[in-house]
Protein backbone atom coordinates (compact mmCIF):
# COMPACT_ATOMS: atom_id res chain seq x y z
CA UNK A 1 0.00 0.00 0.00
CA UNK A 2 2.53 2.19 0.31
CA UNK A 3 3.56 1.93 -3.82
CA UNK A 4 3.87 5.00 -5.63
CA UNK A 5 0.70 6.54 -6.66
CA UNK A 6 -0.39 9.19 -9.16
CA UNK A 7 -1.51 12.41 -6.82
CA UNK A 8 -1.90 10.16 -3.91
CA UNK A 9 -5.12 8.55 -4.94
CA UNK A 10 -5.05 4.93 -4.95
CA UNK A 11 -6.60 4.13 -8.25
CA UNK A 12 -6.22 0.39 -7.83
CA UNK A 13 -8.19 -2.61 -6.24
CA UNK A 14 -7.46 -5.91 -6.52
CA UNK A 15 -9.89 -8.64 -6.75
CA UNK A 16 -8.66 -11.86 -4.78
CA UNK A 17 -9.79 -15.82 -6.20
CA UNK A 18 -9.49 -18.45 -3.93
CA UNK A 19 -12.37 -20.60 -5.10
CA UNK A 20 -11.94 -23.60 -7.26
CA UNK A 21 -15.16 -22.38 -9.06
CA UNK A 22 -14.07 -18.86 -9.51
CA UNK A 23 -10.49 -20.12 -10.62
CA UNK A 24 -12.21 -22.05 -13.05
CA UNK A 25 -14.30 -19.45 -14.41
CA UNK A 26 -11.54 -16.89 -15.01
CA UNK A 27 -8.98 -19.78 -16.49
CA UNK A 28 -11.44 -19.11 -20.25
CA UNK A 29 -9.77 -15.39 -20.57
CA UNK A 30 -6.56 -16.23 -20.06
CA UNK A 31 -6.15 -19.44 -22.57
CA UNK A 32 -6.68 -21.96 -20.04
CA UNK A 33 -3.13 -21.92 -19.09
CA UNK A 34 -2.53 -24.26 -16.51
CA UNK A 35 -0.87 -21.86 -13.23
CA UNK A 36 -4.88 -20.45 -13.29
CA UNK A 37 -6.28 -23.51 -11.69
CA UNK A 38 -3.45 -24.72 -10.24
CA UNK A 39 -2.24 -21.68 -8.11
CA UNK A 40 -3.96 -21.23 -4.90
CA UNK A 41 -4.75 -17.77 -5.56
CA UNK A 42 -5.02 -15.41 -8.37
CA UNK A 43 -4.92 -12.01 -7.60
CA UNK A 44 -6.82 -9.25 -10.70
CA UNK A 45 -5.36 -5.92 -10.49
CA UNK A 46 -7.88 -3.26 -11.62
CA UNK A 47 -7.36 0.49 -12.85
CA UNK A 48 -10.02 1.23 -10.57
CA UNK A 49 -11.77 5.22 -10.88
CA UNK A 50 -14.57 4.33 -9.41
CA UNK A 51 -13.99 4.80 -5.79
CA UNK A 52 -12.47 8.27 -6.65
CA UNK A 53 -15.69 9.14 -8.91
CA UNK A 54 -17.89 9.75 -5.85
CA UNK A 55 -15.66 13.01 -5.33
CA UNK A 56 -16.96 14.50 -8.47
CA UNK A 57 -20.12 14.42 -7.70
CA UNK A 58 -19.87 17.51 -4.92
CA UNK A 59 -20.80 20.42 -6.03
CA UNK A 60 -17.29 22.20 -6.46
CA UNK A 61 -16.39 19.06 -9.38
CA UNK A 62 -17.75 17.72 -12.12
CA UNK A 63 -17.85 13.24 -12.47
CA UNK A 64 -17.28 13.72 -16.23
CA UNK A 65 -14.21 15.20 -16.03
CA UNK A 66 -13.11 11.81 -14.33
CA UNK A 67 -13.87 9.78 -17.06
CA UNK A 68 -11.25 10.09 -19.94
CA UNK A 69 -8.64 8.24 -21.34
CA UNK A 70 -6.15 9.77 -19.15
CA UNK A 71 -7.93 8.86 -16.01
CA UNK A 72 -7.46 5.02 -17.25
CA UNK A 73 -3.79 5.47 -18.23
CA UNK A 74 -3.22 7.14 -14.42
CA UNK A 75 -5.36 4.09 -13.22
CA UNK A 76 -3.12 1.40 -15.25
CA UNK A 77 -0.15 3.31 -13.97
CA UNK A 78 -0.98 2.92 -10.12
CA UNK A 79 -2.40 -0.86 -10.63
CA UNK A 80 1.05 -1.75 -12.78
CA UNK A 81 3.44 -0.14 -9.76
CA UNK A 82 1.14 -1.84 -7.33
CA UNK A 83 1.64 -5.13 -8.93
CA UNK A 84 5.33 -4.39 -8.97
CA UNK A 85 5.82 -3.68 -5.69
CA UNK A 86 3.67 -6.49 -4.63
CA UNK A 87 5.62 -9.09 -6.73
CA UNK A 88 8.67 -7.77 -5.18
CA UNK A 89 7.27 -8.69 -1.63
CA UNK A 90 5.87 -11.92 -2.43
CA UNK A 91 8.81 -13.24 -4.05
CA UNK A 92 10.95 -11.59 -1.02
CA UNK A 93 8.73 -14.01 1.16
CA UNK A 94 9.89 -17.06 -0.93
CA UNK A 95 6.55 -17.20 -2.69
CA UNK A 96 6.16 -18.03 -6.46
CA UNK A 97 4.44 -15.40 -8.89
CA UNK A 98 3.12 -15.94 -12.54
CA UNK A 99 2.11 -12.29 -14.29
CA UNK A 100 -0.32 -13.03 -16.64
CA UNK A 101 -0.09 -11.10 -20.01
CA UNK A 102 -3.56 -11.85 -21.20
CA UNK A 103 -5.42 -10.00 -18.60
CA UNK A 104 -5.65 -7.48 -21.63
CA UNK A 105 -6.33 -10.06 -24.47
CA UNK A 106 -10.08 -10.76 -23.65
CA UNK A 107 -10.45 -8.26 -20.61
CA UNK A 108 -14.89 -8.66 -20.74
CA UNK A 109 -14.67 -12.25 -20.00
CA UNK A 110 -12.51 -10.94 -16.99
CA UNK A 111 -15.80 -7.77 -16.52
CA UNK A 112 -18.24 -10.67 -16.27
CA UNK A 113 -16.66 -12.90 -14.39
CA UNK A 114 -15.14 -10.53 -11.25
CA UNK A 115 -18.82 -8.28 -11.81
CA UNK A 116 -16.66 -5.18 -12.52
CA UNK A 117 -18.53 -2.34 -12.53
CA UNK A 118 -17.61 0.75 -14.75
CA UNK A 119 -14.74 2.96 -14.14
CA UNK A 120 -13.13 -0.29 -13.32
CA UNK A 121 -10.56 -2.44 -15.52
CA UNK A 122 -8.28 -5.33 -15.27
CA UNK A 123 -4.92 -4.64 -16.50
CA UNK A 124 -2.82 -7.14 -14.34
CA UNK A 125 -3.08 -11.25 -13.31
CA UNK A 126 -0.67 -12.66 -11.15
CA UNK A 127 -0.82 -16.57 -10.09
CA UNK A 128 0.31 -16.85 -6.25
CA UNK A 129 1.78 -19.63 -4.37
CA UNK A 130 4.63 -21.65 -3.00
CA UNK A 131 6.51 -22.84 -5.76
CA UNK A 132 7.34 -26.43 -6.29
CA UNK A 133 10.84 -26.53 -7.54
CA UNK A 134 13.50 -23.65 -8.28
CA UNK A 135 13.95 -23.14 -12.32
CA UNK A 136 16.28 -21.18 -13.73
CA UNK A 137 15.30 -17.34 -14.56
CA UNK A 138 14.20 -16.38 -17.62
CA UNK A 139 17.41 -14.57 -20.13
CA UNK A 140 16.99 -10.83 -20.14
CA UNK A 141 18.08 -8.42 -22.49
CA UNK A 142 21.74 -6.86 -21.74
CA UNK A 143 21.45 -3.27 -20.17
CA UNK A 144 22.74 -1.38 -22.91
CA UNK A 145 20.20 -2.26 -24.72
CA UNK A 146 17.61 -0.29 -22.71
CA UNK A 147 20.01 2.88 -21.66
CA UNK A 148 19.79 6.20 -23.86
CA UNK A 149 22.13 9.00 -22.50
CA UNK A 150 20.39 12.52 -22.96
CA UNK A 151 18.75 11.41 -25.64
CA UNK A 152 17.03 8.38 -27.39
CA UNK A 153 19.28 6.62 -29.60
CA UNK A 154 17.36 4.66 -32.58
CA UNK A 155 18.52 1.03 -33.01
CA UNK A 156 20.32 0.09 -35.92
CA UNK A 157 20.65 -3.35 -37.63
CA UNK A 158 23.83 -3.69 -36.05
CA UNK A 159 22.39 -2.63 -32.49
CA UNK A 160 19.76 -5.32 -33.12
CA UNK A 161 22.04 -7.94 -33.64
CA UNK A 162 24.34 -7.34 -30.48
CA UNK A 163 21.85 -6.63 -28.37
CA UNK A 164 19.98 -10.07 -29.15
CA UNK A 165 23.02 -12.33 -29.91
CA UNK A 166 22.84 -13.47 -26.52
CA UNK A 167 19.27 -14.43 -25.89
CA UNK A 168 19.90 -16.26 -29.95
CA UNK A 169 22.94 -18.01 -28.62
CA UNK A 170 21.01 -19.99 -26.17
CA UNK A 171 20.13 -23.62 -27.01
CA UNK A 172 16.45 -23.29 -25.40
CA UNK A 173 16.13 -20.40 -27.36
CA UNK A 174 17.42 -22.12 -30.43
CA UNK A 175 15.10 -25.47 -29.72
CA UNK A 176 12.08 -22.95 -29.90
CA UNK A 177 12.84 -21.70 -33.13
CA UNK A 178 13.08 -25.20 -34.48
CA UNK A 179 10.01 -26.42 -33.04
CA UNK A 180 8.08 -23.67 -34.38
CA UNK A 181 10.05 -23.89 -38.11
CA UNK A 182 11.63 -20.49 -38.64
CA UNK A 183 14.72 -18.74 -39.00
CA UNK A 184 15.16 -16.38 -36.22
CA UNK A 185 13.60 -15.94 -32.59
CA UNK A 186 11.89 -12.38 -33.76
CA UNK A 187 9.91 -14.89 -36.04
CA UNK A 188 8.10 -16.85 -33.29
CA UNK A 189 7.30 -13.37 -31.66
CA UNK A 190 6.09 -11.78 -34.89
CA UNK A 191 4.71 -14.46 -37.19
CA UNK A 192 3.30 -16.76 -34.74
CA UNK A 193 2.79 -15.36 -31.02
CA UNK A 194 1.62 -12.23 -31.59
CA UNK A 195 0.67 -11.72 -35.27
CA UNK A 196 -1.04 -8.05 -36.49
CA UNK A 197 -4.08 -9.97 -37.17
CA UNK A 198 -4.51 -11.15 -33.35
CA UNK A 199 -3.26 -7.72 -32.19
CA UNK A 200 -5.66 -6.06 -34.06
CA UNK A 201 -8.88 -7.98 -33.25
CA UNK A 202 -7.55 -7.78 -29.33
CA UNK A 203 -6.96 -3.85 -29.15
CA UNK A 204 -10.05 -3.73 -30.77
CA UNK A 205 -11.61 -6.01 -28.05
CA UNK A 206 -9.70 -3.75 -25.71
CA UNK A 207 -10.95 -0.32 -26.30
CA UNK A 208 -14.74 -1.91 -26.57
CA UNK A 209 -14.08 -2.81 -22.85
CA UNK A 210 -12.54 0.84 -22.40
CA UNK A 211 -15.80 2.15 -23.89
CA UNK A 212 -17.91 -0.16 -21.75
CA UNK A 213 -16.66 0.66 -18.64
CA UNK A 214 -16.83 4.10 -19.00
CA UNK A 215 -12.93 5.51 -19.60
CA UNK A 216 -13.98 5.97 -24.06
Amino acid sequence: MRTPTMGNLQLYSVVVTRSEEGKKALAPAHFNQPMVTGAPVVLTICADYRRNHPLGRKPQGNPRDTTTFLSFMNAATDALLFTQTFTNLAEEAGLGTCFLGTTVYMPKMIIDTLKLPKLVMPVATLTIGWPDEQPAQNDRLPLRSIIHNEHFEDYTPEKIDDFYAEKEALEENQEFVRINNVETLAQVFTDIRYTKKDCEAMSIGFLDALKQQGFL
